[in-house]
């Protein structure tokens, strides 16, 4: 069920296809993209990718007008899923399809925010920005929840790996290490704050995501390991607080359970029946 609703209904196919087509790719097996990007931490990434997205108020603008992530969330997350893995794993060609698609699709989404800015999808400022929260959400996940966490150069290359894919997107000059995605992200915080369409995505994401009931638990133990993984100071804008007793000795050892266990379900080929046993 996992797997279905990230990747869609004919989520294996994909796959199958991205992976076993022959050709040329961006990234060569063992390369640190490849590594972040396969493993369950990107779960907790993702949603914290877009708590941290949402306090740039155009790029909040922008989504709340035209991504439809309301009305469609698994659709949009299957969207997003595909493109990563074509960019990740698949071939050059699909992978510079892939992004022929989204800059197209960048190029029309052009509106005015509530605060009277206008805004343009396609901007590579804005592009930068989107980029460097979704690298250091997915780092900063993968470097606490991965099954195999890289050491410094191991993510510095990471991030360089993912400047590849920025600047095909339209993103200039985009951070190549760690150091200067940190530069990077503190160049943008003077344009952050919390819109009330960031507090509402949020209430989206955190209180009242579109899930059945019996999933309600393990999406709220993910959640609250996504607003843990957030720098304070985003924190402190989407008026999120911290209780550090609880995430160090509950939440985050629940994040790590939760991951082995996804990591688990959507391994191919696993049997539902047989989960992995918890740590000792």
């Amino acid at each position: 069920m996992i797997f279905r609703r990230v990747a869609g209904p004919d989520g294996r196919a994909v796959r199958a296809r991205i992976h076993d087509t022959a050709g040329p790719r961006w990234f060569a097996p063992g390369r640190p993209i490849r590594t972040v990007h396969g493993d369950a931490s990107m779960f907790i990434g993702g949603v914290s990718a877009l708590l941290l997205q949402s306090l740039h108020p155009l790029a909040m603008a922008a989504v709340a007008a035209h991504s439809g992530f309301r009305g469609d969330p698994w659709g949009r997350l299957q969207r997003t899923s595909a493109f990563l893995a074509v960019t990740t794993y698949g071939t050059a060609a699909d992978a510079q399809a892939a992004v022929d698609r989204v800059r197209g699709i960048h190029e029309r989404i052009r509106g005015r925010a509530p605060q009277g800015q206008r805004y343009h999808a396609a901007d590579p400022h804005l592009l930068g920005w989107v980029h460097a929260a979704e690298t250091e959400s997915f780092l900063r996940a993968h470097e606490r929840f991965g099954r195999d966490p890289l050491d410094a150069d191991g993510y510095d290359a990471y991030v360089a790996d993912t400047a590849v894919v920025a600047e095909a997107l339209g993103v200039v000059d985009p951070p190549r290490d760690r150091r200067a995605l940190g530069r990077r992200l503190a160049a943008y915080r003077p344009e952050l704050r919390a819109t009330p369409e960031a507090w509402a995505a949020a209430r989206f994401l955190l209180v009242d995501p579109p899930l059945p009931l019996v999933v309600r638990p393990a999406y709220g133990i993910l959640a609250a390991n996504a607003v843990a993984l957030l720098p304070p100071w985003a924190r402190g804008l989407l008026r999120l607080p911290r209780v550090p007793l609880v995430e160090d000795l509950t939440v985050v050892p629940a994040g790590r359970l939760l991951t082995r266990t996804v990591r688990w379900a959507m391994a191919p080929g696993q049997a539902p029946e047989r989960p992995p046993p918890a740590p000792s």
